[in-house]
């Protein structure tokens, strides 16, 4: 796990023992948490390919998702793509208010901030 082991913010430490979150697990979450969101068509691969981006199957969230830690907190950046004629900050502000509740009650641990970098834009089938 390069990249969020060494610092040992992902670990939680009871009586028992510890609970090591990875970062797929924590990935999935996330992009779980804001795929429900209304106006969102889905998760963005991290970066464009072509000037295109690529949705993503539920499957492979995780690749539309980048978690750190700062501060003993996390830090989500997730890439959509909106739907057509919705409303792009308001679906931002809904992403993010769900995501940042979704994984401090699922984890304990409070989160610092989220990011979302829309990659793009659909046309939603109805």
């Amino acid at each position: 796990m390069p990249g969020i082991y060494p610092n040992h913010d992902n670990v939680i430490k009871t009586a028992l023992g510890r609970v090591v979150l990875s970062e797929e697990m924590l990935s999935n979450l996330a992009g779980q948490a804001a795929v429900e969101c209304y106006g969102l068509v889905g998760m963005s691969a991290i970066g464009l390919r072509d000037g295109w981006a690529e949705l993503l199957k539920r499957e492979n969230l995780s690749r539309g998702v980048k978690i750190y830690f700062k501060d003993n907190h996390l830090v989500v950046d997730l890439y959509v793509i909106v739907g057509y004629g919705t409303r792009i900050p308001e679906v931002a502000a809904n992403v993010m208010e769900k995501v940042k509740y979704f994984m401090e009650k699922a984890t304990g641990i409070p989160v610092l901030i989220v990011n979302v970098h829309i990659q793009g834009v659909r046309v939603v089938e109805r």
